[in-house]
């Protein structure tokens, strides 16, 4: 071929080149949230750690630009936790290779000095921008954004993190000053695009796609008076943002629509934001985490291997029985909100000498677990209650506990002994609070049962910490209950309750 033939063709090339556009480059961000110590697929058939890891392995197979996150609790709610305290939760976030986690208000449970021990080996970045951990031990391990190139893009990443109080225990995030989410998150997002030039702003929170607590902002209040942020990756709520439902996009200030996602609680799905870089268009996935990823999951023998260690301990609490359950309760239920209250009674008496308590509140979520039909094991009650909570006998105003119920009220009620009744309208107010029959009077006092988390102002009921403490216990009331189960086994009884509706909306 001559020279001009072949000058002839490379222009030939060119120009035919120069009408096929370019393939725009994407990045994938593979995301998590409220794994909750599911190391093991769940009562369901859902979850496990090593299913997840196939999944994030194959979808950075399948894309070039990936990078992996984790939006908060990835520990508590599992006997793992319970026996080792988050050793294998942490130990495993490099193995699963994220790129980039957030605390959840559940990594506070065993306190700072907790999460400082294992957050300085984890390699991930670690994100938050409205935790200011200055003067803490905490202080210097954290970001407010990390910002990503690819190709001729800028993606800019940032953590919100949820209102510590009310929420978290205050001797467990002591030092840890909280700016609100709302005034941070989309300044951050403006600096992000304005000083630091990001094309792309990707919101990492743990506050929820609704709120716990009806005055705290959640994801969709930020979204709405937004206009910098331009991705939403979630937790805290639990709640499972399917694609393609009027969920998974929120409007902005500006009018534009913001993706937003998040994937239930203990890893029984992943999701995917693939991010068009040229155009921002994103394209929103979720991914089961069911026993198609068995086969897969195989390839990892080291992993599991190290897990074996672990497992062992496990398995000889989940393997211990101490009694029988005569029916299925589901850990939402008011069947086993009345048999933790109820029992709770029976306990505190004999426990603290105090013969004349008169009911016992206890918060719903801290039940962890359903309570099965037949067969309950030590492992078992374990991971029902897994917190590090006392029993606390106070002597409190009749008013202070109603201001205790109207929050309760506001989460649509809690749990309660058979001594209390209570009804609420659909405002929230309390229409009606009964002791024994009897009308509560703001002016009398009246002596109940709690745990030392609802007495110290946790789950919002501030108005309990103006009460008289007359007895703290110094053991968790979780071995409390497995002692009363082995007790029950002895006295040849079963597990039961009622399914009373014991705080109504009327």
């Amino acid at each position: 071929m001559n020279k001009t033939m072949k000058r002839l063709m490379l222009a030939v090339f060119a120009a035919a080149s120069a009408l096929v556009p370019m393939q725009a480059e994407h990045l994938v961000v593979i995301a998590a949230n409220d794994t909750h110590s599911q190391i093991e697929p769940a009562s369901d058939g859902l979850g496990g750690i090593l299913r997840r890891r196939a999944i994030y392995d194959q979808i950075r197979r399948e894309n070039p630009n990936t990078l992996t996150v984790h939006a908060g609790d990835a520990v508590q709610g599992t006997v793992f936790f319970s026996l080792y305290g988050g050793e294998v939760e942490y130990s495993l976030m490099d193995s699963l290779g994220y790129d980039m986690i957030i605390l959840g208000n559940h990594e506070f449970d065993n306190g700072i000095d907790s999460i400082a021990y294992y957050y300085k080996n984890i390699r991930a970045k670690k994100l938050s921008a409205n935790y200011d951990m200055s003067g803490t031990c905490l202080e210097g391990m954290f970001e407010p954004y990390v910002i990503k190139r690819y190709g001729d893009k800028r993606v800019g990443f940032f953590g919100i993190n949820v209102q510590p109080a009310g929420l978290i225990g205050e001797r467990n995030y002591g030092g840890v000053r909280y700016l609100l989410s709302i005034d941070v998150a989309d300044a951050t997002a403006k600096y992000l695009k304005e000083v630091q030039k990001v094309d792309y702003t990707v919101m990492i929170s743990h506050i929820g796609y609704t709120s716990y607590d009806p005055g705290e902002p959640n994801d969709v209040d930020i979204i709405k008076g937004s206009h910098y942020i331009d991705v939403v990756i979630g937790g805290h709520s639990h709640t499972t943002v399917k694609p393609g439902t009027e969920m998974a996009t929120v409007k902005n200030a500006d009018g534009r629509l913001i993706p937003i996602g998040q994937n239930g609680k203990s890893g029984k799905y992943v999701a995917t934001y693939d991010i068009d870089l040229e155009t921002g268009k994103v394209d929103y996935k979720q991914y089961k985490v069911d026993e198609t990823w068995d086969e897969p999951a195989k390839a990892y023998t080291a992993l599991n291997a190290w897990l074996d260690h672990y497992r062992a301990g496990v398995d000889s609490l989940m393997n211990n029985p101490l009694c029988e359950s005569v029916r299925f309760m589901k850990n939402s239920s008011p069947a086993l909100q009345n048999w933790v209250s109820d029992i709770t009674m029976d306990i505190i008496k004999p426990l603290s000498g105090i013969k004349d308590v008169q009911f016992a509140i206890m918060n719903k979520g801290g039940i962890r677990t359903d309570m099965p039909q037949g067969t309950v094991t030590e492992g078992l009650l374990m991971s029902m209650f897994p917190f590090d909570n006392r029993f606390v006998v106070l002597e409190v105003t009749g008013q202070d506990l109603l201001d205790a119920l109207k929050v309760m009220a506001g989460r649509d009620g809690d749990a309660m002994s058979k001594e209390l009744k209570v009804t609420f309208n659909a405002k929230g107010d309390i229409t009606s609070a009964k002791v024994n029959g009897k009308k509560v009077d703001p002016k009398k006092t009246y002596k109940m049962v709690t745990i030392d988390y609802l007495a110290n102002g946790g789950d919002y009921m501030v108005s309990l910490k103006n009460a008289k403490r007359l007895f703290v216990d110094d053991v968790k009331y979780g071995d409390h209950v497995i002692n009363y189960a082995k007790n029950l086994a002895k006295q040849g009884k079963k597990i039961n309750s009622t399914d009373e509706v014991r705080m109504m909306k009327k």
